[in-house]
């Protein structure tokens, strides 16, 4: 495996992993804050980087299944939260392809 470089993220808001701050998302990637992780409150993202996808499962959630990969720091390793691949539901179509990042294991690093 190769060197892995990390990109950082600029705007009037960055979210970082709340281990080691590695630069994750910004508030213009944000779609929602309506959802619900394992930790409490989650956001979902647009828009993620500096993460390692896991391999995909399907889990039942709330608003029915899903395909999902549980997503990494990639720094420190911590999980974050996950990708949503697919979804079953024609009303959870919108999912697909997005991100959702617990709020508990982020920080503000701007």
């Amino acid at each position: 495996m190769g060197m892995s470089y990390r990109r950082y993220l600029h705007g009037e808001r960055v979210y970082g992993c709340s281990k080691c701050r590695t630069h994750l998302a910004t508030i213009h990637s944000m779609i929602s804050r309506a959802f619900t992780g394992q930790h409490g409150r989650a956001y979902l993202f647009d828009v993620v980087v500096n993460v390692v996808e896991g391999e995909p499962c399907d889990r039942p959630m709330t608003t029915g299944n899903h395909t999902v990969r549980d997503i990494y720091c990639i720094k420190c390793g911590t999980t974050l939260g996950w990708k949503y691949d697919k979804a079953y539901e024609a009303t959870q179509k919108y999912k697909e392809g997005k991100f959702i990042l617990e709020r508990n294991l982020l920080v503000d690093v701007q």
